[in-house]
């Protein structure tokens, strides 16, 4: 990783100076909900210096993101600020909409976490590219098209005046995130906000996302602002760090300051907030849970008018063992056919080869011959809001299951076994009777595994179960998942691009690309004595602290 540092040597950096070009002082936003005034943000103060990188990190709810949505102009119809924020000493907080728009989307631009949101799924990608130009910029639709090829390429995106034409959909996820990057610079910036930019990005495709910033900071003069969880990421990228909780800024200084001497506790708690330790290793003589030999799983895709259809093969000729209370990491870039691969060693999709569960043969089984072996074998997905229905309560949610695998049990039982599921993973039985958008992303992910764990199950396939978590909040999931797995005797196969977390919890890993096998072995030939140049590229660019996992 190649950031450049551009603080000057012997400035104070911790105080606005004549290089400042943007300025929030005492910054306060509420909002009125139906249950009263919510204040998200409490006189927050942060500047940014041209062509530095600020940092501000913080858990899921501490004010990060909605400083800056109120900086810019953009918080929900109930927000309200207070305060002042000054872009090159002009006052822009409360400006009309036709004055900062000739500010924010031109001179202040944001690049948000997930960019599938923030395309539009009917519009070309030169469509979305060319519209802030026109608003924004003193640009016509035809010198902003020819600007949006040349944008792409800057980016680095291959064949830019044919990928100009494709809709988001037609790109892979590190494309869409550098079209972000392309729309954001499309008018020259002079701060970039990036919110959680690399969060869903596999490693590699992370690294390469945070390298093509850095070049186009280096480039283009810009400053730049970082929101982010990942204190990884922060370390190597910035020059200043602001830490906020509960919306206020409890710490700020230099990066190397803020990792090598912190001062509050909070900092100190984030910074250890790593998943570290080596899960036990489980004996040979385990019973087996799994077997599989030549597994493949073949799509096929329209390839259009008069033309053949094209077979794509997601996961080819895979074979691997998991033993009883074992857990298999597999890892890999989006794409490499990880997920896939899960659902079909749990007969969820069609496959070719040979699958065996706890001795019985379940090559091709119906769903018939499936449904009573469904309750041992176990699917917790990446997104528990999206998995959890909104119009159940949590007890409901828990239970439902039970209503299909062991029909028997009286609303009584039922609910009973609801409680016990959830004291289980660490939560107060009395919260069976609210619904999931009552809770944070940590406790319906924790609620997931209960539902998960109720019909207590000998095998869970985990799909990126901490990926959209805040580390400290997935520290807490994989102590919750470890303790679990050595009270139950649990086999897990553990799918992640998350490194640090694969390694914390794995006996074996799996690396996966391009729907095969690149390298497989025990987790400390994997991440000590990586033998391929994939799994070496995969490690070097989740940045992993090995003296961490001693």
């Amino acid at each position: 990783m190649r950031w450049i540092q551009k603080i000057a040597k012997g400035a104070d950096v911790t105080k606005p100076n004549d290089n400042t070009v943007l300025q929030i002082s005492n910054l306060k936003v509420d909002f009125e909900t139906n249950t009263g005034e919510v204040n998200a943000v409490k006189g927050v103060n942060i500047h940014v210096d041209a062509g530095e990188t600020v940092a501000i990190v913080g858990e899921s709810g501490s004010g990060k993101s909605q400083s800056m949505m109120a900086a810019m102009g953009l918080l929900a119809s109930n927000g309200r600020t207070q305060g002042s924020v000054t872009y090159k000493g002009e006052e822009i907080l409360g400006l009309p909409s036709g004055r900062l728009n000739k500010i924010r989307g031109a001179k202040i631009t944001m690049i948000f976490q997930e960019p599938m949101t923030s395309l539009d799924p009917l519009y070309t990608i030169e469509r979305q590219l060319c519209e802030p130009m026109v608003q924004h910029g003193n640009y016509t639709w035809a010198t902003a098209k020819k600007r949006a090829v040349e944008l792409l390429e800057l980016v680095g995106i291959p064949e830019p005046a044919r990928k100009v034409k494709a809709y988001p959909y037609e790109m892979s996820g590190g494309q869409r995130q550098r079209v972000m990057i392309a729309m954001a610079l499309a008018n020259d910036p002079d701060i970039l906000i990036a919110d959680e930019p690399t969060t869903a990005l596999d490693v590699t495709t992370q690294a390469q996302i945070l390298e093509l910033m850095a070049e186009l900071q280096e480039r283009l003069g810009m400053a730049v602002v970082f929101i982010t969880h990942d204190l990884t990421i922060v370390e190597r990228i910035s020059d200043r760090v602001y830490v906020m909780k509960q919306g206020e800024v409890v710490e700020e200084g230099a990066t190397k300051e803020i990792f090598g001497a912190p001062k509050h506790a909070y900092t100190k708690m984030l910074l250890d907030a790593e998943p570290t330790g080596r899960k036990d290793q489980v004996e040979d003589s385990a019973p087996l849970v799994v077997e599989a030999d030549d597994v493949r799983v073949e799509f096929e895709t329209e390839a259009g008018f008069l033309k053949p259809n094209h077979v794509l093969r997601a996961v080819d000729d895979i074979s691997l063992t998991v033993r009883e209370g074992q857990t298999l990491g597999i890892v890999g870039e989006s794409g490499s056919g990880k997920s896939t691969l899960g659902r079909a060693l749990l007969q969820l999709l069609p496959s070719s080869g040979r699958v065996v569960y706890c001795g019985k043969d379940i090559t091709g089984a119906s769903r018939k011959a499936m449904r009573p072996l469904r309750k041992e074998m176990q699917l917790i997905f990446q997104d528990p809001f999206g998995s959890l229905s909104p119009r159940m309560t949590v007890g409901q949610i828990i239970t439902e299951g039970l209503l299909v695998h062991e029909p028997h049990l009286s609303a009584a039982e039922r609910d009973k076994r609801a409680c016990e599921a959830l004291e289980e993973v660490s939560m107060d039985a009395a919260m069976r009777n609210r619904y999931p958008h009552e809770f944070s992303g940590g406790q319906r992910q924790r609620i997931a595994i209960a539902r998960t764990m109720v019909l207590k199950p000998k095998l869970v396939v985990l799909d990126e179960p901490t990926s959209a978590l805040d580390r400290t909040v997935q520290k807490q999931v994989v102590e919750l998942l470890r303790n679990l797995q050595k009270e139950h005797g649990l086999t897990y196969l553990f799918i992640s691009h998350d490194l640090a977390v694969v390694r914390a919890m794995s006996d074996t890993v799996m690396v996966m690309q391009k729907g095969q096998v690149v390298e497989q072995g025990s987790a400390s030939e994997i991440f000590d004595n990586p033998q391929q140049d994939y799994t070496k590229t995969l490690v070097a660019a989740a940045a992993l602290k090995l003296e961490e996992f001693a």
